[in-house]
């Protein structure tokens, strides 16, 4: 018996288990608010540690280390997968919230390249590969504990709240952008105004670690128990589940190019090429996540009714048709409150990717393997395709071919629907189904 993983008593009623999904989701909000804070932050922070005389230059600076934190997060998958399978989700979970902590107290506290010249940006990128080092390891365990801990009637509705918390941490940054917007002056902003988010971050880390470490293990890795035959590892996963990584990845491509060009590069977008203020961006960003926020239950919920094969066909299709004809449109959009219409109508569009993509991947592997089948595929085609996204966007744009950006998310989007229309549905015949009807009385 694995006495790390199974101290607790499994939860035994719907309110136990309730109470396990919210901790767990309010942990996933504060690491993702975190991860976040440095792409809501970039405009201000990026010339205390990138000295140029051009805006977009400076910007492609900061892109690129952001980009470089996600060669970290397969790192983090592989390390923290291996960790979760082997000593239970909820370990794993403390873990990575331990590692954002160090991550977004060390930017806080950085001085700037005016005072330690090449050492800041050094410094920046350490503290961007802890970041992402975490995330790595933080979306796979949590995927799989929200996914574990919920029942099988309610499986798609409570494993969104993964990208509720998600999209919510990325909210809770742009409303603390907004706040200091609000109190503190341009040039106070830009001097130290940044570093306060990353100190809240840090602060709020270090709760979010007691909160983890009461949370219940899942009944899933419980049952585990002596009937283990396999330890998990890596060579286990590609030897007995080639098929099902593959498809994590294939699945995943277009996915993440849309989710963070539509939810991340955007706001830059709406700067650097409709020409709007910092400000008008970060209000209609911030709207426009919170209405994507609220959708992720609704289409979650959708998929327990109609499967999750249908939502991703939905998102690819539309993805596919619209991605151009919105970028045209947002660059001669001039009225915030049309640039907030298209920018919803886009992350409408991502919403059958978003909300049931954790419980598709979790319902691929079997208990033994499942966090590192989830995580290791996932943060690899999240770093080749997701990470890059807002740095191919802004290389496009200063090489002045800004639309060829429009056709690459539109292509990825188009590569990912080939792989939904092929895939078997996972709601009732996946590896979490199988469980639940295994585990139920005779």
């Amino acid at each position: 018996m694995n006495h790390a993983a199974g101290a607790d008593a499994a939860p035994r009623s719907a309110r136990a288990r309730l109470w396990s999904i919210v901790a767990g989701s309010a942990g996933n909000l504060v690491e993702w608010y975190d991860w976040y804070v440095y792409a809501a932050f970039t405009l201000y922070f990026a010339p205390a540690f990138f000295p140029a005389t051009d805006r977009t230059s400076q910007l492609l600076n900061a892109a690129a280390i952001f980009a470089v934190g996600f060669v970290m997060r397969p790192i983090g998958a592989w390390m923290m997968g291996l960790y979760a399978d082997r000593r239970g989700r909820r370990a794993a979970l403390s873990l990575s919230v331990t590692l954002m902590c160090a991550g977004s107290l060390l930017i806080a506290i950085t001085p700037s390249f005016a005072t330690i010249g090449l050492l800041a940006p050094a410094i920046l990128l350490l503290a961007r590969l802890m970041q992402g080092l975490s995330v790595g390891g933080e979306y796979g365990a949590s995927a799989v504990y929200l996914s574990e801990m919920a029942g099988q009637k309610h499986r798609g509705f409570f494993s969104s709240f993964q990208y509720v918390t998600l999209i919510a941490g990325q909210l809770v940054a742009l409303c603390v952008l907004l706040v200091l917007q609000m109190v503190l002056r341009e040039d106070q902003l830009h001097a130290w105004g940044w570093r306060i988010p990353f100190a809240i971050g840090g602060v709020l880390a270090i709760a979010v670690f007691w909160l983890r470490r009461g949370m219940s293990e899942t009944d899933s890795f419980r049952r585990l128990g002596e009937r283990r035959t396999t330890r998990a590892n890596s060579l286990t996963l590609i030897r007995d589940h080639p098929r099902e990584v593959l498809l994590v990845m294939a699945l995943t491509a277009g996915g993440t190019v849309a989710f963070y060009t539509y939810s991340v590069y955007l706001q830059k977008f709406l700067v650097n090429t409709s020409g709007f203020s910092v400000q008008t961006a970060s209000r209609v960003m911030t709207a426009a996540l919170f209405f994507y926020m609220l959708l992720q239950p609704v289409a979650g919920a959708l998929s327990d009714r109609i499967g999750r094969k249908p939502l991703m066909i939905a998102f690819g299709v539309a993805g596919a048709l619209s991605t151009v004809p919105l970028f045209h449109a947002l660059e001669t959009v001039s009225n915030p409150l049309h640039a907030l219409l298209l920018v919803m109508a886009a992350l409408v569009i991502v919403t059958g990717y978003t909300s049931i993509n954790a419980v598709v991947k979790a319902e691929l592997f079997p208990a033994e393997i499942r966090t590192l089948g989830v995580a290791l595929p996932y943060a690899l085609a999240n770093t080749l395709f997701g990470g890059t996204a807002e740095y191919v966007a802004l290389w496009f744009k200063y090489i002045g071919a800004e639309n060829g950006f429009y056709w690459y998310v539109t292509a990825m989007i188009g590569l990912s629907l080939i792989v939904y229309l092929t895939m078997r549905e996972t709601r009732e015949t996946g590896t979490l189904a199988m469980e639940s009807a295994a585990a139920e009385p005779s």
